[in-house]
């Protein structure tokens, strides 16, 4: 078991303890795609809504050195027709760029170097008679590995978007980070080094003039999840089944965690809270616990013409038009109110209604952690008048 390849099931078994609903059937989703043109996912999602906890169910899917068939066998993706063809197959690598970013040890444009010596260290270790030259890169140690021993690799990488987001002004780690991921992914060796390659983030893949820097990506995000939509976080049943298992009230978690609309799904709940306010029997707001509302200060007071009576409005219920489309998906790069307003969507601070193109504050919970960013701007006249009501 390494600390890149081959990290077994752990991480999955550890959420099978727990109270878990059964999100399999994206497994199944992902299967369509291996070895074809398709086989580049990437599911970007708002943070504390199973980002990672789907990473870790797709290593312990997929992973070879260990058997996960009981952690599977009771849920939906055991009765899909794909499930014991993949099953522990293939060598997984699995990145976690967080993890990266916080070493004190290196710096960030120190990050991709440190990353791809140390997975290829766990490669030589794990397949012995990989050729090794010490000019190659991790792309070429990976294919000539594939060649030799006859296989291809699953990657995983969470948080794939996490340096844009903590080092967004860094532009020689930036640059690096996404020739990297180029290299890997849309070299001339890649069909034959790749079974599938999954990312999952909070943004999409960034933009550079309009096209993306990965374009052979399938992209499934929170403004347009497809056939992913369900697998984004709770449905309004799952909830209801959970509120009387733990005997909570079913409509105080509806008001407090629901109001998402995630592609066909027209009412998701935010899992991490729901499963927080089950754990502590109270309805509260978790959301402000896990990252500081203030992020978010910056970015809603702008100074971009009708964003501040959109806030307004929405504090008060009401929704208001975005244009999505225009947005580099980069945090860093801002040019009018509607950038603004899908950054907040892609946060999970606004909820989107693709058929009507507006956005609106979904549910209680996110409504107290605007008001809360609200408060640290220079709206005074504003922050009286949400007082007040």
């Amino acid at each position: 078991m390494g600390i890149y390849i081959n990290k077994g099931n752990d991480g999955f078994r550890s959420t099978r303890n727990s109270e878990y609903i059964d999100k399999s059937g994206l497994i199944g989703i992902v299967n369509k795609t291996l070895f074809t043109r398709q086989r580049f996912t990437c599911v970007s999602r708002s943070r504390r809504f199973g980002k990672t906890m789907v990473a870790e169910m797709l290593q312990a899917y997929y992973d070879h050195s260990c058997d996960s068939r009981s952690l599977f066998a009771d849920l939906e993706i055991a009765s899909d027709q794909s499930f014991e063809e993949h099953l522990n197959k293939y060598p997984v690598i699995y990145l976690d760029i967080t993890d990266f970013i916080t070493r004190n040890d290196i710096s960030t444009t120190e990050i991709v170097t440190t990353l791809q010596s140390e997975v290829k260290a766990e490669i030589y270790a794990a397949f012995p008679e990989t050729i090794v030259d010490p000019k190659d890169d991790l792309m070429a140690v990976l294919t000539k590995t594939a060649i030799h021993y006859d296989l291809k690799f699953i990657m995983i990488i969470d948080e794939w978007d996490a340096l844009y987001r903590e080092a967004g002004e860094d532009i020689a780690a930036l640059d690096g980070y996404v020739n990297f991921l180029r290299r890997m992914f849309k070299g001339s060796s890649t069909l034959q080094t790749f079974a599938g390659v999954y990312m999952t983030g909070i943004l999409p893949i960034k933009k550079y003039n309009t096209q993306s820097a990965l374009n052979n990506f399938m992209e499934y995000s929170i403004i347009d999840s497809r056939r992913m939509a369900q697998y984004f976080g709770f449905t309004k049943d799952e909830v209801r089944v959970l509120a009387t298992k733990y005997g909570m009230d079913f409509d105080a978690l509806e008001k407090w965690y629901d109001g998402y609309q995630i592609g066909s799904e027209q009412s998701m709940f935010n899992p991490n809270s729901v499963m927080q306010a089950l754990d502590s029997d109270w309805c509260t707001s978790y959301w402000g616990k896990t990252a500081a509302y203030d992020a978010i200060v910056p970015y809603i007071q702008m100074n971009f013409e009708g964003l501040k009576d959109d806030i307004i409005d929405m504090l008060a219920g009401g929704r208001s038009n975005v244009d999505t489309t225009g947005f580099q998906n980069d945090l860093s790069v801002v040019h009018s109110k509607d950038d603004v307003l899908t950054i907040l969507i892609h946060l999970g601070y606004l909820s989107y209604d693709r058929n009507e193109g507006k956005c609106f504050i979904p549910n209680k919970e996110v409504a107290g952690e605007m008001e809360k960013a609200v408060e640290r701007t220079n709206w005074t006249n504003l922050i009286i008048a949400i007082k007040k009501s």
